[in-house]
């Protein structure tokens, strides 16, 4: 009852607004934070960045070494809600959903498979399992990143964020039961992402508090950094020359998180007297955000546009397309009478050739029970998917389908995949930290197929919708527009490994010091470096 109580007070705690500055419990300033829209309209800014997440945040502290820098982020501060930011309360915040407020935001693909998205200052780094691991060499290699600005950058955010985690005794359990089922070496802790069982970073640190992307907001400048919460952008304002629309981007409309109220607000670029500029509006609102607002914004399938009224700006067919969520499959296993405490997972089996992904955790389904799975993804699925509008309101969900196991292909890896998991889910190890007896059920093929049919999941690390090549250049430029960019999950052609928190992070920052790299002829502007003071 004692976790009942505390859980129950911390969810009545309010999330309070920030007046000049707000401290961080390791002592670190972070910048000026408001919800009060008024406070944004009609000002202008060197680089505004939609959406405060994983990789937002540290592209809004880099950036704001030379520039000013808007960030808007459709949900609330974490920092004062002990249920987010605790190891404890892992897992709860996914289990309180509504439509407009909720730092989780559950979403159902026509795939019929349930989700969930952040919305909460963080992104997913805030409501995740805070596994940290780096993406593989040859994912870097395919990427075309310079791979020692990628090596810095990820050191940069491990210097900040990550520790060694103290393993639980159910964490224990699941690497010898990895290893019992053949995913072999054991490399120990390790960073990298290298086939076998090894142990991870962590978000968590040895304290219990989550450390999240928007704490590197502290690295930053607070003198030129500004936060928006609260507010959803509704789409990009281009320039006008005469009544023709150029595809020059100038600003965002944005509107109020909270359902109550349609009136839209406006920020903008910042010009220069001589009409020399600087500076991009860059997308970072992930995999489901960043394509539903160039579609809101006339940037997308001119049909699709019109059959919403949505004026067009450019038609672009690979908006929303090659939608990717990694297909998984969790087999729950039995705890005895004893109440377990809910526990993110710290160890990582990497199997057939980095295909297969299996950890095991512990998750809250309510206030007082949990349930135990070991959860397997296939890392680089065949089957992709789209997605599309579903209203011109920006709150609510676009339409994705991912075509889970649409692929044959795919099919016959997730017949691999269970049989895998169910071995692990077996194994002695397994039992041992249960005190049940170890069991392993066979199934048919054709059981195995209907299993996978039945029970397929996310791994909530879907990706796509802007990839690069198709939608992006490898500055992460939109094609054919000038002034705008997207950073985040939805430039990803495939997963970076267990969990791409880390290279979303990473990707922020290395995206910053290139922009950083790019304007180095220009003089940074100083008439809007006091934005703080507002």
């Amino acid at each position: 009852m004692e976790l009942l109580h505390v859980l129950l007070a911390a969810s009545c705690i309010l999330l309070v607004s920030f007046s000049q500055s707000s401290s961080l419990c390791q002592g670190k300033t972070l910048p000026y934070m408001t919800p009060d829209v008024t406070k944004i309209s009609g000002r202008s800014f060197d680089y505004i960045i939609v959406g405060g997440g994983t990789a937002g945040c540290p592209l809004a502290a880099t950036l704001s070494k030379r520039y000013s820098v808007l960030v808007v982020e459709r949900g609330s501060s974490p920092y004062e809600n002990p249920s987010v930011l605790q190891k404890k309360f892992y897992g709860f915040p996914l289990l309180q959903t509504n439509e407009f407020s909720s730092i989780s935001q559950s979403f159902i693909s026509k795939d019929g498979v349930s989700n969930l998205r952040g919305r909460v200052l963080g992104g997913s780094s805030t409501i995740g399992g805070g596994f940290y691991g780096r993406a593989s060499d040859a994912f870097v290699r395919r990427a075309g990143w310079d791979e020692e600005l990628v090596k810095e950058s990820y050191k940069w955010v491990e210097s900040k964020l990550v520790s060694k985690p103290e393993l639980t005794k159910w964490q224990s359990a699941v690497k010898f039961g990895l290893l019992e089922a053949g995913i072999l070496p054991y490399n120990g802790f390790s960073l990298e992402h290298v086939e076998g069982t090894k142990m991870g970073g962590t978000l968590f640190d040895h304290d219990g508090r989550r450390r999240i992307s928007a704490d590197l907001l502290g690295t930053g400048n607070p003198d030129n950094i500004v936060v928006l919460l609260n507010a959803t952008v509704k789409n990009i304002i281009f320039h006008k020359k005469g009544t023709e629309n150029e595809k020059t981007v100038h600003g965002i409309r944005f509107i109020r998180s909270d359902g109550n109220e349609s009136q839209t607000y406006e920020a903008y670029l910042q010009q220069l007297a001589n009409s020399g500029s600087w500076g991009d509006v860059i997308l970072s609102a992930g995999a489901l955000g960043s394509p539903q607002i160039l579609l809101l914004s006339g940037i997308g399938p001119k049909r699709h546009l019109k059959s919403f009224g949505i004026p067009l700006v450019l038609d672009f067919p690979g908006i929303g397309q090659d939608m990717i969520d990694n297909p998984s499959i969790s087999v729950l296993v039995e705890s005895g009478p004893e109440v377990q405490l809910p526990d993110p997972p710290q160890i990582a089996g990497i199997a057939e050739d980095f295909k297969f992904i299996v950890q095991g955790l512990i998750l809250p389904i309510s206030i007082n029970a949990t349930i135990i799975p070991i959860a397997i993804k296939l890392a680089f699925p065949a089957s992709k998917g789209k997605l599309e509008l579903n209203n011109t309101d920006p709150r609510q969900n676009p339409l994705v389908e991912f075509n889970y196991l649409a692929k044959e292909k795919d099919m016959k890896e997730c017949v691999k995949m269970v049989q895998l998991v169910e071995r692990v889910a077996g194994s002695k190890s397994i039992a041992g930290f249960l005190k049940t007896e170890s069991n392993n059920n066979s199934k048919s093929p054709h059981e195995l197929r209907e299993f996978c049919k039945k029970n397929v999941r996310t791994f909530y690390h879907y990706h796509g919708g802007c990839a690069v090549g198709s939608v992006v250049d490898n500055n992460y430029r939109v094609h054919g527009v000038k002034r705008l960019r997207v950073v985040d999950g939805s430039s990803f052609l495939e997963s970076p490994g267990t969990n791409p928190t880390a290279t979303l992070m990473m990707l922020g920052r290395y995206q910053g010091i290139k922009i950083l790299e790019e304007d180095t002829l220009h003089e940074p502007s100083k008439s809007n470096h006091t934005q703080t003071h507002i």
